[in-house]
């Protein structure tokens, strides 16, 4: 009854807020990142803007309805991890009541969206990923494996194909080879991320792997992680030019000496700034996405396949 009272005083700027941040605006922002290149390659151009533009609006309703309710089921984690107390929830600026309904309600308008102003197939992706989300990482992967982010991760993965189907209406084999870059990129990244904050995961009893391992271990499976990621994304070099080429190729380099440089100086027993490493792979995806995306709509001549 106090957590209402105490949401019912909330001006209506604050509440609208507070709705807002349960949708995680900052996470839907990479997911797009990677929505859009996925319809360029697939055009192999640039697509009807109308289609880009309701495609990243079911999107959108779809990411924030899977984080809606990931801060529903999650409220009692959020409320005793430093990194999350500010969230909606856990300062009661929103009834639970009102988040579950607000995050199935945006489910529903995704699914609707996306059916008439795209397709079906697309749509379908959107709720599967909302469910896969919620009851398979959030509820059984999250609290119960290291391995969570691992296979929780390929709900992150799903915009790319929601885009390549919204374009052609169907999955080829390039919108599961950027499914496979997202899905090994999302391991190191996390992981970094988790490694700044073992202790939060740890008092809320989510056992991420540098919970349950040690730092040492956890940056070798950075570092190889991070190298498949490379190799994944030189999969795509049939599809494209020598431009996404060039960027996958540099920017990969990039990014796996920087892993290395964390384990190495992990290895060491050195202080380590997991955080550069977080926000440099946030930095390495956009920068592979967007080399995606102008080499598709620069249309030079593909490279094919070399036989």
């Amino acid at each position: 009854m106090s957590a209402v009272l105490e949401a019912a005083s909330r001006s209506p700027r604050q509440v609208v807020g507070a709705y807002v941040a349960l949708t995680k605006p900052r996470v839907i922002e990479l997911l797009l990142i990677t929505t859009i290149p996925a319809m360029l390659l697939a055009q192999r151009g640039l697509p009807p803007l109308w289609l880009i533009a309701c495609t990243l609006t079911g999107g959108t309703l779809a990411a924030g309805s899977a984080n809606a309710l990931n801060c529903f089921v999650d409220a009692d984690i959020d409320s005793v991890m430093k990194r999350t107390t500010a969230r909606p929830l856990a300062q009661n600026t929103i009834p639970p009541r009102n988040a579950l309904i607000f995050g199935i309600v945006l489910g529903i308008v995704s699914f609707a969206f996306l059916w008439i102003f795209v397709n079906l197939m697309s749509a379908a992706f959107a709720v599967a990923t909302i469910l896969f989300y919620i009851f398979v990482y959030t509820l059984v992967l999250k609290r119960r494996t290291s391995q969570n982010i691992i296979w929780g991760g390929m709900a992150g993965c799903m915009p790319v194909i929601i885009g390549w189907s919204a374009v052609t209406g169907t999955v080829e084999w390039p919108a599961l080879v950027m499914f496979g870059v997202i899905f090994f990129w999302t391991p190191p990244h996390t992981w970094a991320l988790a490694m700044k904050f073992k202790e939060d995961y740890a008092r809320a009893g989510v056992p991420m792997l540098p919970v349950v391992a040690t730092a040492q271990q956890v940056t070798r499976q950075i570092v190889i992680y991070s190298w498949i990621t490379v190799v994944c994304t030189l999969a795509l070099a049939p599809v494209t030019s020598w431009i996404y080429v060039a960027v996958a190729a540099l920017s990969g380099v990039w990014f796996a000496v920087f892993a290395h440089k964390l384990h190495n100086v992990v290895r060491r027993g050195g202080s380590t700034n997991t955080m550069k490493f977080f926000h440099m792979s946030n930095l390495y995806l956009m920068l592979v996405f967007c080399g995606l995306a102008v080499d598709a709509v620069v249309g030079l001549p593909v490279l094919a396949w070399p036989f």
